[in-house]
């Protein structure tokens, strides 16, 4: 069943991509979508098999795959707990993403080759979390960073598509390039790739030292530093989070694919399934918590400022990802998964309600031209409420929430109940679900409520005027309009295909009740110890006592915290509209700084990318043209046509010139005789 599950997109991606003239569009996408649902069909039986306790991890090996000295290790599929929570998380996100871009992508005249990149997409990162070794791991790995450069740069004719499809490949070499001196360091240390073998053999290395860099320093500290900086550029933590953003250039569904449940939870994942590695070191453990809890900070002030509706929700995943990453800093691996597959719903719920929106709005992506659409688009509209609901944690205690509030909350209870460095995240994590709220909500006002203000957008005029215009998205059908005398009076936004509708319904029902559901098996301590028990994760039994034995205020914070950002959001932008405008103009310095990301790119741009150039115009120049080229192929040939030239010169086709040629020969060679015999 597992080969199935894994081989079913692999298979549906060569036919597509391959034999896309022969088999057309359609089969195309009836080929994939029908694998990705077939592999959703039989991974969610093995997950409810784990949750009901009768699951049992095993191995499948595949074949023999290296054989070289000491390195040696067979191509295998582990399924376990851990696994089966992927597992269910990637096909059903993928199955709907494929559906769901029936009706986004209908018009595009590459679809064959879309929906061939999304199922190798989705193959790829099935590799990565069924590995049971590091070097399968990182095969995995590396196909979701080639699959999302594919997707990310989809529209190649694009400029911008292509810019930010380069940033994400090359900002993720970077994170790689960690990642693959942990792996090298790891097989030195333990001898082995396997991770059942390293993971037991872990707690041995407590307190041995390496050297490294002419130091010796703790061995799982450098080992779980240098893996952990491969999960900050697959999950666009601070520092690698510059990719993220830009990679909105892409189609919508592949921002809900790549943003919501796949490749940014890549690194989540892995730090979950090397736990017991990160465990041995509290300084690795400190530094993930560190990290986690300022990308969480930084991402959700960013989208406080932004108008792209699809920006403001990549700026929600970075944060989201930091909340994951703080819970696994604070030993709370349990949590950290529990959020990832909560956010999994709720998120791409938000990706694809924002895609119906574009799309209903002749691809205008800036909120400033939205309003009044929850009577245009009405499913829409609730669909991205629940999804709102369950992102900002709506629920009540001992009663019932929405999915994040049962994720979220339990990240911050047991970043309280860790206590030390994990009561600064507990903080940071309040004031963020604080922004959260804010920034969510500021959203859904922005977008279907208050007054309509189409008429303002160049792209609504684009509509109006051309029937057959496209926004900078995709290749959509045209929207339906009755052109007014004002030029944009008219336009009537409708709802999506039921195509994009009947996903959005889906992943709604798992944003309601994702969490109610399943809040035993990941977090309660009972419940929790016998999901995990088989997986290799690290679940500590004792911190998740303590999170459910908290103090009564800490349980009620985060909804204190979400009412307040709800009631600030509505009154900014429903009741008094002025507001953020007078906000803008008393503190301008601070918008400023927010809007532009807090300079990251343009700090990074003149630290890395303009001396890069630099560095690159100088070998050019005067490396390869001036010296190179100068004095090699070029000289050679300079020497060699201006030979030509003289030989032409000397070869004038007259007779007395050629007869002066031998009088000087015989003259320089009767010089020669006299000289040499006289």
């Amino acid at each position: 069943m597992i080969q199935a599950i894994v081989f079913l997109p692999l298979l549906a991606a060569l036919v597509a991509g391959l034999g896309q003239r022969a088999i057309g569009p359609f089969a195309a996408k009836l080929i994939t979508t029908g694998a990705l649902f077939t592999s959703a069909a039989l991974s969610w039986p093995i997950f409810l098999s784990y949750v009901m306790g009768t699951g049992q991890a095993e191995v499948v090996t595949v074949l023999h795959w290296v054989s070289s000295g000491a390195l040696q290790f067979n191509w295998e599929l582990r399924i376990d707990a851990l696994t089966a929570v992927m597992l269910v998380v990637i096909t059903t996100v993928s199955a709907l993403v494929h559906l769901y871009s029936w009706g986004y992508m209908e018009e595009d005249p590459d679809q064959p080759r879309f929906f061939a990149y999304l199922s190798l997409f989705t193959f790829a990162m099935l590799m990565l979390v069924t590995a049971n070794n590091l070097v399968q791991m990182f095969f995995g790995w590396e196909g979701v960073g080639l699959a999302s450069y594919l997707l990310i740069g989809f529209w190649y004719k694009k400029p911008s598509a292509n810019a930010a499809a380069i940033k994400a490949f090359v900002v993720n070499r970077v994170g790689d390039l960690g990642f693959m001196l942990g792996i090298f360091g790891t097989f030195l240390v333990f001898g082995t790739v396997s991770i059942p073998e390293i993971l037991a053999a872990a707690p041995g290395m407590a307190g041995s030292t390496i050297s490294f860099m002419g130091m010796r320093l703790d061995t799982m500290t450098i080992l779980c530093l240098l893996l952990f900086i491969g999960a900050m550029g697959k999950s666009a933590q601070l520092g690698l989070h510059t990719w993220l953003p830009d990679a909105m250039e892409g189609p919508t569904p592949v921002s809900a694919l790549i943003h919501a449940a796949t490749m940014v939870t890549a690194g989540v994942f892995m730090v979950c399934r090397l736990s017991p590695m990160f465990e041995m070191s509290d300084v690795a453990q400190g530094v993930v918590m560190f990290v986690g809890a300022a990308t969480c900070f930084f991402a959700a002030t960013v989208a406080t400022t932004q108008w792209d509706i699809k920006r403001v929700i990549a700026y929600s995943t970075c944060s989201q990802l930091g909340y994951m990453f703080f819970a696994a800093g604070a030993g709370a691996y349990g949590a950290a998964m529990f959020h990832l597959f909560t956010h999994a719903f709720f998120k791409a719920l938000l990706f694809l309600g924002a895609g119906s929106v574009i799309h209903a709005m002749h691809h205008e992506q800036d909120m400033r031209y939205y309003g009044a659409l929850r009577k245009e688009i009405p499913i829409t509209y609730w669909a991205m409420m629940l999804g709102t609901l369950a992102i900002t944690g709506v629920g009540i205690y001992g009663v019932f929430g929405f999915a994040g509030f049962y994720s979220k909350d339990g990240i911050l209870e047991a970043a309280f109940a860790s206590g030390g460095g994990g009561m600064i995240a507990f903080w940071v994590g309040i004031f963020v679900a604080f922004l959260t709220s804010f920034y969510s909500w500021r959203l859904v006002f922005l977008t279907f409520h208050g007054k309509a203000r189409w008429e303002q957008s160049e792209h609504i005029q684009h509509a109006v005027h051309d029937d057959h215009g496209h926004g900078h998205d995709d290749h959509a059908p045209a929207h339906h309009h009755d052109a007014h005398s004002d030029g944009t009076a008219g336009y009537k936004p409708h709802e999506s295909p039921w195509t994009m509708l009947v996903p959005l319904i889906l992943l709604s029902i798992g944003a309601v009740f994702a969490g109610f559901a399943f809040k035993y098996p990941f977090i309660y301590p009972e419940e929790g110890l016998a999901f995990w028990s088989g997986s290799m994760l690290a679940f500590d039994e004792h911190l998740m006592h303590a999170a459910h034995n908290v103090p009564l205020w800490v349980k009620w914070t985060p909804f204190t915290v979400m009412a307040i950002g709800l009631f600030l959001a509505w009154n900014s932008y429903i009741r008094n509209t002025t507001l953020p405008a007078r906000f803008v103009a008393q503190f301008g310095l601070l918008h400023q700084f927010l809007f532009n990301k807090w300079y990251f790119d343009e700090l990074y741009n003149i630290v890395f990318v303009k001396p890069a150039f630099a560095i690159g115009r100088f070998f050019w120049k005067r490396g390869d043209e001036q010296t190179i080229d100068r004095f090699g192929p070029d000289g050679a040939a300079a020497l060699v046509q201006g030979g030509t030239r003289l030989a032409v010169r000397l070869q004038s086709g007259y007779v007395y010139g050629y007869a002066f040629v031998m009088l000087l020969g015989l003259v320089g060679l009767a010089s020669w005789a006299m000289v040499k015999f006289l």
